[in-house]
């Protein structure tokens, strides 16, 4: 199940925090978009650590593996996503990576089960 995050709420969040957040989403968004691909293999908490292990260099495969993620799960669920992993990998570059993360959570939502009250 995939988890809706409102992304205005998530940035505010994250600066707040101090970007602590931020990493919280990121992982969160690792493992929604992961569960709609049905790939084991790729893990949030996992993302996060070489992101850190390598000082931020593999951020920069996260945002285009994300991009190339979202693609696969638009065309496996019949959802109209674009390929945005070449856009995230210059955003990251630029060091516009919450960008990234909108984005990524915009479409996400695409898939998320509506809370019913």
């Amino acid at each position: 199940m995939v988890k809706e995050r409102n992304v205005v709420t998530a940035i505010i969040l994250s600066i707040v925090t101090c970007g602590i957040y931020g990493i919280v989403w990121m992982i969160g968004m690792t493992d929604d978009a992961a569960h709609l691909n049905d790939d084991a293999n790729m893990k949030g908490v996992n993302a996060f650590l070489f992101t850190l292990i390598t000082c931020g260099i593999y951020s920069y495969f996260w945002a285009y593996k994300m991009g190339k993620t979202m693609n696969e799960v638009g065309n496996k669920k019949g959802v109209q996503i674009a390929d945005n992993s070449i856009l995230y990998l210059i955003l990251s570059i630029f060091g516009l990576g919450i960008v990234n993360y909108c984005l990524i959570q915009s479409d996400l939502n695409k898939f998320a089960t509506p809370v019913q009250q």
